[in-house]
């Protein structure tokens, strides 16, 4: 992960939620305060973003934070994940945005995780989306991948991707393809999105690196794999779940992309619980 971004987006997160002052802390709290509290698991998971969350109270200051775990472990309800001692007024200023961070990130993995176990067994991989939430995608797509899954692409200037509306506006893939061709890096791959077995011939025909199956029903995607016959990477999208993911994969598709993973996903339910103020000698 590029730290620099993360670090930006910590203190974005913080002047949000603390455009000025902490009112309800700083009323009653010393400032000269120190306390201790544990980070607990309050569900089943794959825990991601430990280090996000340490580095939020790196960057607030005055506080150690104790890792017990580390991104991709299993967690489990009532467990301890880690353990912070410090200033008290600070703890309970980095709390939330630790908090929102660390659980979107492993639900995330959580949820990746369980996809993956559904492909089992196959040689189909699990990928991502650029359907992310503004400004998170660097957090979110890295929480893909501790949950078993990998990445597609992080933006728009990372690869070339025809889709329905680029091909549309070109009059049809061949004349896309051809001027994609024409107009980028020959070190580039180029993927097609393709909606019928027409389009997928044609993209055959164009010779494209990789064909998309968007939106296909499982016969229809079954029978574009066997026209393509290796000559393409496969790519199956639209419309999966942990109930059919499975039977996708048997397809043989080389990838499937699931958007779902990082604009459906359930934050991991995560705490910090047991502050204890520590007495002064």
């Amino acid at each position: 992960m590029n730290y620099l971004i993360i670090d930006n987006i910590i203190k974005n997160a913080l002047i949000e939620d603390i455009p000025n002052e902490d009112i309800s802390t700083n009323c009653i709290i010393d400032e000269k305060s120190l306390s201790t509290i544990d980070l607990i698991c309050k569900e089943d998971g794959i825990i991601a973003g430990l280090d996000v969350f340490k580095r939020v109270f790196e960057i607030i200051g005055d506080i150690d934070v104790t890792l017990y775990k580390k991104d991709g472990d299993s967690v489990y309800k009532k467990e301890k994940i880690a353990y912070l001692k410090g200033s008290t007024r600070k703890i309970l200023l980095g709390e939330r945005v630790a908090l929102n961070l660390i659980q979107r990130m492993s639900g995330i993995a959580t949820l990746t995780n369980l996809f993956i176990k559904e492909l089992e067994g196959s040689n189909t991989r699990l990928l991502d989306t650029r359907k992310t939430t503004p400004n998170l995608r660097i957090l979110e797509k890295y929480a893909v991948k501790i949950g078993g899954g990998s990445n597609h692409r992080f933006n728009l200037s990372d690869g070339v991707m025809l889709k329905d509306n680029h091909i549309s506006a070109c009059g049809g893939i061949k004349k896309a393809v051809e001027i994609a061709r024409k107009n980028t890096s020959f070190v580039r791959k180029i993927e097609v999105e393709t909606e019928s077995l027409e389009m997928v011939k044609q993209a055959i025909e164009a010779k494209v690196d990789i064909i998309m199956l968007d939106n296909m029903d499982l016969e229809t995607a079954k029978e574009a794999v066997r026209i393509i016959n290796k000559r393409s990477i496969t790519e199956f999208s639209g419309n999966v779940s942990l109930e059919n993911i499975k039977k996708i994969g048997e397809i043989g598709v080389d990838y499937i992309s699931v958007g779902m993973l990082t604009h459906s996903f359930k934050v991991l339910d995560l705490s910090m619980k047991n502050l204890t103020p520590i007495k002064r000698a």
